[in-house]
C-alpha cells in the first residue's frame, strides 16, 4: 500500500484526503495545526497529526496550503532525494520550490471534486511516476502540462468550479422564477450540468456538434441558444478566465520574489 501524507486539511485538502481514501489502497497521514480540521477527515485516514516530523516520514507529500504560505514551510520539511513534494499550492512554480528541498517536485493544479472522485487537474514535473499517477487517479482525472501552461489551467479548472457553481445558480434561479420549487430547480440544473459533461468527455464529437444534437429546427433549444448566441455569456466567461489567469501570474511573481 502507497504511504502518503497530506500536509494542510483545509477545503483541498480534505478533499484530497477524501478522494485517495475511496480505495482504500493507501496509508494515508493527515496534518495540520487545527484540531477541528483533522477530526474532519480522521475517519478517511491512516493517521491524523499535529506533528511535522511525522507527516514528512511518507514517500509521497502532498504540501496543500495556500501560496503565500508555501514557501516557508517547504523550508522547514525534511524531505530526501528519494521522496517526493506534490505541491497543490496555487502560483508556485516549481522553479521556486526546487532549490528549497531535496525531494523530486510534481505541481498539479486540482479542483474540489477530488472528494467525490471527480477532480479534473493539471500536472507539471519531470517526478510524475506511475506512482504519483495512480495516487492523482484516486481523486480523478489529470492531464500533464508544461509548467509556463499552469497559471491559465488554474484559471480553467482550478477557479473553474465556482465558475461553473454560478451558472447552475442561474439555470436554477431561472426555473425558480417559472414556477419550479427550489429544490428540484437544483438538483434538475445540477444533473443537467453534470450530464452533459459527461456526455462531452465521452463523446468524439466537437462541442459544436453535440449543440446541434440537441438543437431541433424551430424547437425550444434552438430558441434559446439564439439568445445566447447574440449575447456576450461566452466573452464574460473568457474575462472571468482571463482574471483568475492573472491572478494565478501575480502569484508566481509573489512567491519568486520578483
Amino acid at each position: 500500500m502507497a504511504r502518503a501524507s497530506v500536509i494542510g486539511c483545509g477545503n483541498m485538502g480534505s478533499a484530497l484526503v477524501r478522494g485517495l481514501a475511496r480505495s482504500g489502497d493507501h496509508n494515508v497521514i493527515a496534518y495540520d495545526v487545527d484540531e477541528e480540521a483533522l477530526a474532519s477527515v480522521a475517519e478517511y485516514c491512516t493517521e491524523t497529526t499535529t506533528d511535522l516530523e511525522i507527516a514528512t516520514q511518507s514517500d509521497v507529500v502532498f504540501l496543500v496550503v495556500k501560496p503565500d504560505i508555501a514557501v516557508g514551510l517547504v523550508e522547514d520539511l525534511d524531505l530526501s532525494d528519494d521522496q517526493t513534494l506534490v505541491s497543490f499550492a496555487a502560483g508556485v512554480s516549481t522553479d521556486v520550490l526546487e532549490p528549497m528541498t531535496d525531494a523530486a517536485i510534481v505541481r498539479v493544479m486540482p479542483n474540489l471534486a477530488a472528494a467525490s472522485g471527480n477532480m479534473a487537474a493539471a500536472v507539471t514535473g519531470e517526478a510524475l511516476t506511475p506512482e504519483i499517477e495512480a495516487l492523482l487517479e484516486e481523486a480523478g482525472v489529470f492531464v500533464e502540462v508544461d509548467e509556463e501552461q499552469m497559471d491559465v489551467a488554474t484559471a480553467v479548472n482550478g477557479s473553474g468550479p465556482a465558475f461553473v457553481f454560478y451558472l447552475i445558480d442561474a439555470m436554477k434561479q431561472a426555473g425558480v422564477e417559472a414556477g419550479l420549487s427550489e429544490s428540484d430547480a437544483r438538483v434538475l440544473a445540477a444533473q443537467t450540468f453534470k450530464g452533459a459533461a459527461e456526455t462531452v468527455l465521452r463523446s468524439d464529437d466537437s462541442l459544436d456538434e453535440l449543440i446541434d444534437a440537441v438543437c431541433s429546427p424551430q424547437g425550444t433549444t434552438i430558441e434559446g441558444m439564439d439568445v445566447l448566441w447574440d449575447g456576450d455569456a461566452d466573452e464574460q466567461l473568457a474575462a472571468a478566465v482571463g482574471a483568475a489567469e492573472r491572478r494565478s501570474r501575480e502569484l508566481a511573481s509573489e512567491s519568486a520574489g520578483e
